[in-house]
Formats: C-alpha cells, structure tokens, sequence
C-alpha cells in the first residue's frame, strides 16, 4: 500500500560471481535497479486510495442508500441522481485488496529480478526491515499525531461522532506498533489503520517468504500460504481476530506475479481472457459481499490479481500510458497518505458542519473529498516524501565484478 513501483528489496550479491554467469547476474541487476515508475501500478494505488475514502466519506457524511431512498424514492433531483450514481461505492472496501496485491507485487519485484538472473542470490534481511521501518513509520507516527489533533477538535463538538473510539495512551502505542486487530482497536477515528498493522506484519515475514521462495518456488509458496490462509481465516477472522496470515494470500498473489513476470521473455504477451477472469471474481466478490466482508475480500484479490498480470503487459511504450491512467498515477503519488488520514478529516468535517448527523444531501461528501485530497498532498510533501527519501538513503550500493 505504501510502495511505489520501486526496488524494495535490496541487495545481497556473492563476493565471487563466476565468470560464466556475471553477464546474466549483471542484467538481472541492471533491471532491477533500473526498474522505474509503473504507471498502471500507481494508477491502481491512487484508483484504490480514491474508492476507499470516498467508501468512508459517504459513511461519515451520508445517511446511506437504504434510506435515502425509503425517503426520495424514485425522484429525479439533481441531489437524487447524484446518490444514487455513487451506488457502485457500497462496495468500495474493494480498493483493500488492491492495495495489497500491489504491495506484494513491488516489495517482491527487486529481489525476483535478481534472482532470475542469479538463483544464488539472498535478500539482506536487515537492511530490508531498515528501509521498510524509515519508509512507514515517519508516516505512522505523523498520521496519529494528526489524527490525535483532529480528533480532539471533534471531541468539543458533541454529540460525538459514533467513528472516533480511544485517543488514549495506549491506543496510541497499540497503532504506533502495528498492533491493532490483535492487541486493540484502531486509534481514534482512523479505521482505516486496520490494514497497515498486516502490512508491517507482512513486511516483518517477507525474509521467510523469501527463503522458501528460493528453496521451493513461487508457485508452491503460494499454495502453502493458500492453505495458511484458510486455516487462519477459521481459528482467527471468525473470532475477529486481524492478523496477517488471514490475508495473507491476497499479498502472495501479487508477490507470485512479480516472480512469474520476472522469468519470463519480455515479449510475452498472456490471453486477453485474464481481463475476463478479473471481472468474474470482481463481480462473485461483490455478489459475496452481501455476506460478509471476508469471503470478498479473497475473491477480490484474485480478481485484481489477474487483472494486474494482464495491465503490466506494455502497449506501445512510446505511445505512453492513456490519459485516465496518468491522471490516476498522480493520485497513486501520494496515495498512501490519503489513505492514512483521510477519516479524521471527514469526522472533523461532519462535526463542524453538521454535528456528526447524517446527512440526506449526497453533495457535502463531494466537498469532503475536494478538502481531504489536497491535505493529503501537503502532508504527502511534508511528511511522505521525506520519509521515502530517508529510506531510499539505505538503498545498498553493489558495485558489480565485470568478467
């Protein structure tokens, strides 16, 4: 979620590459570090940023579409017409599994690269863990102090928003460890920090992940963790109990597709069907949906999965990426700080205007989003981009054995 399409890996070469294979190692690092801006993965990251705060916004704001409609019912208002076109955001926590195939798909793209030049390659566990603590934690730590402030200002404006649960000490270094789901709730309004505790504990098993990635393959890694995952899912998310192995699978399918793109010929060109598989599960997991968020989830992610294996096949690169994608990508920017702190935002809002009660307008939850997107911007150049630029600085410099 919060990784550009970047090297997150790092590098571990061998002292002493032997001479046959230094060409091939040589490329394979050669990609990888010169792997650069992908603009369909950040266009997926700012498309998943935009549907899951406006998922929340209309929950802050919005009395909702079940009684929106009991009340207006087949009126043709301007504010009618506008509610229900925002219909297809009930299923917006779809933009979560987006981001998490993303993520295991750009944290695992360097080191895959490497290894399909060099199968002896290992990842440099402790310098990974570095630059994944500078990268998210700067970020974490800004984002609850902000929400800490935001929500306190919405605490003097009663009656109290039903979003904002404890601001506390404890709360706080519960969120500040990535903690939430297992040893407490999400800090103060923030639901959305759920997620970021599963990534820190996905970043924490990536090591793990790896080392059987070498020993065993991609492909029967992912089976394995299927099978955790499934487990998982009774013994904990039935008990709502968060932990990373219930949503594991979803990160390993993106970890899978940057494997399996990194061995093979960059010509390939995969069946059009994949878009067709995509909108299948997309469509079961909204059909799922009416039961239970979960089982959702996993279908959304396969969905996802398949469509981002067929989008990173490249067009025509000197035709450049379409017009939607480069608007969406500038969003997927700062993607990671819209997502962090946008609740806060919208329970301040709805606090200030409207004393947390729902409203029967669509149209404030459109302004919601005009005020939410630009914050997210300044504090994305104050506080992310320095972040991103810290943890750049612990990139290794390899120098490469010429045969």
């Amino acid at each position: 979620m919060s990784d550009s399409a970047l090297d997150a890996a790092g590098s571990s070469l061998p002292l002493s590459p032997p001479r046959k294979t230094a060409a091939p190692r040589a490329q394979s690092e050669a990609r990888a570090d010169s792997a650069g801006k992908e603009h369909v993965i950040d266009a997926m990251r700012g498309f998943a940023a935009l549907l899951v705060a406006y998922f929340h916004c209309r929950q802050v704001e919005w009395v909702g579409m079940q009684a929106f409609h009991q009340s207006v019912g087949h009126a043709f208002s301007l504010n009618a017409i506008a509610a229900y076109l925002t219909f297809p955001i009930a299923w917006g926590s779809a933009g979560v599994p987006i981001f998490f195939v993303i993520s295991g798909y750009c944290i695992h793209r360097g080191g895959a690269l490497r290894l399909a030049g060099n199968p002896e390659y290992r990842l440099d566990t402790g310098n990974f863990w570095v630059r994944r603590f500078a990268r998210i934690y700067p970020v974490l730590l800004a984002a609850l102090v902000l929400t800490f402030a935001l929500d306190w200002f919405s605490l003097q404006l009663p009656p109290v928003s039903h979003k904002i649960r404890e601001i506390g000490l404890q709360a706080f270094l519960v969120n500040l460890f990535s903690l939430q789901g297992v040893a407490g709730k999400t800090f103060g309004s923030n639901g959305a920090l759920w997620t970021l505790s599963l990534e820190v504990q996905f970043y924490a098993i990536y090591p793990l992940l790896f080392a059987l990635r070498r020993r065993i393959g991609m492909t029967s890694v992912l089976a394995i963790v299927a099978l955790v995952n499934v487990v998982s899912a009774y013994v904990l998310e039935r008990h709502d109990i968060q932990f990373f192995t219930s949503y594991w699978f979803s990160w390993t399918l993106g970890a899978w597709i940057a494997d399996a793109r990194a061995h093979r010929a960059p010509q390939a060109r995969s069946s059009v069907w994949l878009y067709a598989l995509a909108a299948g599960f997309v469509a079961l997991g909204c059909a799922a949906f009416h039961f239970g968020q979960y089982g959702a989830f996993q279908l959304w992610a396969v969905g996802f999965a398949f469509y981002l294996y067929k989008a990173l096949e490249r067009g025509n690169p000197e035709r450049g990426p379409a017009f939607g994608t480069r608007l969406l990508s500038r969003f997927g920017d700062f993607s990671f700080s819209l997502y962090l702190i946008h609740l806060p935002i919208f329970v301040l809002l709805s606090s200030l205007l409207f004393r947390s009660s729902l409203q029967m307008s669509i149209w404030p939850s459109f302004g919601y989003m005009l005020v939410a997107v630009p914050v997210a911007y300044v504090f994305y150049r104050l506080v992310e981009l320095p972040a991103m630029k810290w943890s750049a600085s612990f990139k290794p410099k390899a120098a490469l054995k010429k045969a």
